[in-house]
């Protein structure tokens, strides 16, 4: 008989049947009724819950040893989550709070670049929190812009990252201004006194590791259609978000967020106006319904501060319509008559409320 539980859930496939029967409860919620029922929404639904899989087994099968950690890209242009920015380059690793780490790399000339540690993850039953936090402007970098950030539970001399015992992600977010010119960060980390190389592949980490990509899954789905569905009691509006609820989902401590919900018919356009306080970037984007920022390879879906023509007082307006109305800072919705939508300023100095509101294609050309 063997005594090992996680050994005999692999031995008798209890761990696959389980992960298994987690994603495939998932799809209540893309066929809960408070979700739209239309073909596209229901079709990106499924393929939401596909991508968010495919994100999670990397996580937490693939790249979840935290004595070797790894940094890779868990959202992407094909796999999405939570209104992703389409200008950031996402980096996650998984790391320990038992153990101490260190990050190098060469700062590029990314527009932000944050760093943050973290504890929990969706649908794990554990406290969500962001442990600890560093910005770029406040690393201490080498004249070629190369730097090194201990993360550590206990303070540390030079560039330190706060964790916690319970702490077990790394998140970087590298956000582009101007894709065109500006070069990513180049990172890596490594446990500081650990053995090069990964660990051995153990029963407990394949039964441990296919049970949180599951719950992940269920997790990410729940909580995003629960805010959508919350944001579409106020359609067309950008309300404030709620920074406390941002930062236990883990959002970056130095934005305000704007979440709502926009629905458009044919012939009609929405409006967003605001005076961008001094920052070091914002921008504005369009979802679908689950929280993916639409195809941003293909179709103009965001605007940011550097992409954006302003008014001569400092103000911008922005046009989310179906096609092009021929007007400045038009945001195409990519096919779709609904979704949600997402405004953010970084490291504002004040946070002004966008105006929303919906026009005729006739009224925006007379405005």
């Amino acid at each position: 008989m063997i005594e090992n539980p996680s050994m005999q859930r692999v031995m008798d496939g209890s761990s696959w049947s389980e992960f298994c029967e987690t994603i495939g409860m998932a799809r209540q919620v893309i066929l809960s009724g408070t979700a739209p029922g239309d073909p596209l929404t229901r079709a990106e639904g499924f393929r939401y819950l596909s991508r968010i899989t495919r994100s999670a087994l990397e996580a937490f099968v693939e790249y979840a040893d935290p004595l070797a950690p790894v940094l890779f890209r868990p959202v992407h242009e094909t796999v999405k989550m939570g209104a992703d920015n389409p200008d950031n380059y996402y980096q996650w690793a998984t790391i320990s709070g038992r153990y101490d780490y260190g990050l190098r790399g060469n700062r590029g000339t990314i527009a932000y670049l944050g760093i943050g540690t973290y504890a929990g993850q969706y649908g794990s039953g554990q406290r969500t929190a962001e442990t600890g936090y560093i910005e770029a402007r406040d690393i201490a970098l080498e004249p070629d812009g190369s730097f090194e950030v201990t993360l550590s539970c206990e303070p540390k001399s030079g560039n330190w990252l706060h964790m916690e015992p319970d702490t077990g992600s790394l998140i970087v977010r590298q956000t582009f201004l101007d894709r065109q010119r500006e070069r990513i960060a180049d990172l890596r980390i490594e446990r500081i006194g650990g053995v090069p190389g990964p660990s051995p592949l153990t029963p407990e980490r394949i039964d441990e590791g296919l049970g949180m990509a599951g719950r992940l899954v269920m997790g990410a789905a729940m909580l995003f259609a629960s805010w959508a569905e919350n944001f579409s009691k106020r359609p067309n509006e950008l309300p404030l978000f709620d920074p406390t609820t941002s930062l236990a989902a883990f959002g970056d401590p130095n934005i305000t967020y704007y979440h709502g919900y926009w629905t458009l018919a044919p012939g009609e356009a929405l409006v967003v106006e605001a005076t961008p306080p001094e920052c070091d970037y914002w921008n504005f984007q369009l979802c679908n319904h689950w929280m993916e920022s639409l195809d941003y390879r293909h179709h103009r879906i965001a605007l940011n501060k550097h992409e954006a023509r302003c008014r001569e007082d400092g103000s911008v307006r922005i046009v989310v319509a179906h096609r092009d109305p021929g007007v400045e800072n038009w945001i195409d919705t990519a096919g779709h008559d609904r979704g949600t939508m997402c405004l953010r300023w970084v490291r504002a100095k004040t946070r002004p409320q966008p105006r929303t509101r919906v026009v005729s294609l006739s009224e925006l050309r007379s405005m």
